[in-house]
């Protein structure tokens, strides 16, 4: 085989793997949705244990089967690419590392099945498979508002921790260590269980003065969640607005519906004619 036949191989088995553009493209990242659905439930099966006690050697020669696939998938990737380093370190070649392994060191360690929950992380190429186009725009608006807000949050969040040490310790005070508030970091944990309205009931105020307390907490925690609801929110209606008065200037921004993935530096961001990648130079289409 020549030189610029395997090229040409890894060229399209790098659009196959990488990209969802072409119809073999979309097949493989469809197969590989079903078999990642197939491997998390053969991982919650086998926690319930009557299941596993029954149908174990099925269960564990299903989860080796697709080990295996997610294997080749894995050695796949770093083949295909130009800088494997790249992929290998990069967000999702360690979660596809993380979600392979657990079963082979099963082989020399028991006990490491809740490794295989990664693979639920690979669920987030759904959004490229199914090319949610019609989303993406609330998607974007919706990022846009959290950054935006961020800061305000932060603000918020700190001020909430300060407000959740001073009556914890004030807590801590008026019902000492035989009410079950035996020191001020166990009373911070109380306020902080009680202001977010969770109420585990491990520790409850005993006296009427610790009582009162309680409820002005619980009162405050409804009024401290809908804080950052609001902000976010107005944040969201004020992108939903500027990205409709955009469409009024007619000067949409485009929306970018290709997952062309760059086989040198793995970006995806390029818009929908791009012919060369914006971060590396390199080209993304091949003959």
């Amino acid at each position: 085989m020549s030189k610029y036949t395997r090229n040409k191989w890894r060229v399209k088995l790098h659009e196959i793997i990488y990209e969802a553009d072409t119809p073999e493209g979309k097949l493989f990242d469809v197969v590989l949705l079903i078999t990642i659905l197939a491997s998390i439930l053969l991982v919650m099966l086998e926690s319930v244990q009557s299941i596993d006690e029954n149908f174990h050697n099925f269960l564990n020669i299903s989860e080796w089967v697709i080990t295996i696939l997610f294997t080749i998938e894995y050695i796949a990737r770093i083949l295909t690419v130009r800088r494997p380093i790249k992929y290998i370190f990069s967000f999702y070649g360690i979660v596809d590392l993380l979600s392979t392994i657990p079963k082979y060191i099963s082989l020399i360690v028991g006990g490491v099945h809740a490794l295989a929950a990664l693979r639920a992380l690979r669920l987030l190429r759904v959004f490229r498979i199914l090319k949610l186009a019609r989303y993406l725009g609330a998607s974007n608006n919706l990022m846009n508002a959290l950054k935006a807000s961020r800061a305000k949050i932060s603000v918020f969040l700190f001020a909430v921790i300060i407000v959740a040490i001073i009556l914890g310790t004030i807590m801590y005070l008026i019902e000492g260590e035989k009410n079950g508030f035996t020191n001020i970091p166990k009373s911070v944990y109380w306020c902080i269980v009680t202001l977010t309205t969770v109420g585990f009931g491990d520790i409850t105020p005993q006296t009427p003065l610790g009582q009162f307390i309680a409820s002005f907490v619980m009162i405050l925690g409804y009024g401290i969640i809908a804080v950052p609801t609001g902000i976010i929110s107005a944040e969201y209606t004020s992108q939903s607005k500027s990205g409709e008065q955009t469409n009024i200037d007619n000067n949409p921004k485009p929306v970018q519906l290709n997952s062309q993935c760059c086989v040198n530096c793995l970006e995806v961001k390029h818009h929908d004619d791009a012919e060369y990648c914006h971060k590396c130079g390199c080209q993304l289409h091949h003959d």
